[in-house]
């Protein structure tokens, strides 16, 4: 498969890329981050109950890196969504005007449903 075939939204990925975008993405986005914040609450719950101030600073800092993390894995998906895009928006050289499905990689992504 070359690169013109992936500007091109084959129907053979079609599939994957749906359970790539509404099976994976959203695990990645809404669950990772709630797990680890949950995680780290656990711990630090833990921590309180046992009433150690060094366990409580540990584990207030474990939460803090973990709430970081979180936050990050949130946006990670849309800050590559914008890098791809500023690479892909110079298509120099490729010539997809042969192609009645030419496009890029976004109106690809952009054209899955869930429905179809």
């Amino acid at each position: 498969m070359d690169f013109v075939q992936l500007l091109t939204c084959p129907t053979d990925l079609v599939p994957i890329f749906k359970f790539l975008k509404f099976g994976i993405y959203p695990i990645i986005q809404i669950g990772i981050p709630i797990i680890l914040i949950i995680m780290g609450s656990i711990d630090l719950g833990k921590a309180v109950l046992s009433s150690d101030d060094k366990e409580i600073k540990g584990a207030t800092g474990k939460l803090i890196k973990r709430a970081i993390a979180a936050v990050a894995v949130f946006f990670i998906a849309t800050i590559v969504s914008l890098l791809m895009g500023l690479f892909s928006s110079s298509n120099s050289g490729i010539d997809t005007s042969t192609d009645a499905q030419a496009g890029s990689w976004k109106d690809c992504w952009g054209s899955l449903n869930r429905n179809s």
